[in-house]
């Protein structure tokens, strides 16, 4: 048994009170005896209003939350998955990337965001994360204290097609760090968590962001661990930020994946 955290925020447009929340986390984590935490996507800047985002969005190089998380790693010898920040890319767009450090400080994994969140809900909210974010296009895998650990982020979860090449990995957990909104997370967050975990016969982590941000917005919450046969191990609900724990066991993949072996069975679908 492997004991990982997950970190629940209230991510606002601050970086540098957003850095010192999860370097808080790293430390609380390490106490807690996990050998990983999760954070979620935008751990570090949530700001819907763009030209102001603009002002504190660096490259990776000069990024000082990810610095700041890394060095915290370090110092408490204790791996991080960073759900997602903002970051500058070489050609000036931004990704919405996620990082995996171990516990020497190290970056072991880079993933972009692969699915822009462009959307017109019933509720009137709209989102355009394509005008501003560069999609990525590489399914990310990494070798963990958990087991080998696929990558996503967020709106991610809708595309089945990305969690089949997860599968394909022999993925034993899933990230899926999200800033969901209040109407998507209650009409789909908990059925969709559950479903890739099912599908793919693994731990699903799922760090969100949760309640009423700086920015105006508003997010779901129910941070999650979904054991592979799909039951919810940890929900940390949907009113407040904080620490949550669950352990994953490496005998219980086994287990699922002998009594139902999906995995094996599946076969490609002529077009």
């Amino acid at each position: 048994m492997t004991r990982a955290a997950l970190f629940q925020m209230t991510t606002g447009i601050d970086p540098a009170a957003n850095a010192e929340a999860i370097v808080s986390a790293v430390s609380q984590a390490k106490q807690g005896g996990a050998a990983m935490l999760f954070t979620p996507e935008m751990s570090g800047l949530l700001d819907r209003q763009r030209p102001r985002a603009s002002q504190v969005i660096r490259s990776e190089a000069e990024d000082r939350v990810l610095a700041a998380v890394r060095e915290a790693a370090a110092r408490e010898g204790i791996w991080v998955h960073l759900g997602s920040l903002a970051i500058v890319r070489e050609d000036g767009r931004w990704a919405n990337r996620a990082f995996v450090i171990d516990e020497s400080g190290e970056i072991r994994a880079r993933y972009d965001k692969i699915h822009m969140f462009d959307v017109d809900l019933a509720t009137g909210e709209s989102w355009r994360e394509s005008n501003a974010y560069a999609a990525g296009d590489e399914v990310v895998t990494v070798e963990t204290p958990l087991g080998r650990l696929g990558l996503s982020i967020c709106y991610d979860v809708r595309f089945p097609a990305l969690f089949e090449a997860l599968g394909r990995a022999r993925c034993d957990v899933i990230a899926i760090p999200a800033a969901f909104t209040v109407p998507t997370g209650k009409a789909h967050w908990h059925l969709l968590q559950r479903a890739r975990a099912v599908e793919a016969s693994a731990y699903v982590l799922s760090a969100a962001q949760v309640g009423r941000h700086e920015d105006g917005r508003e997010t779901y919450g129910h941070s999650l661990a979904i054991d592979p046969w799909g039951e919810i191990i940890l929900d940390m609900g949907g009113e407040k930020a904080g620490l949550g724990f669950a352990e994953i066991d490496p005998a219980r993949i086994a287990e699922i994946r002998a009594q139902l072996p999906s995995l094996a069975n599946r076969r490609t679908i002529a077009k």
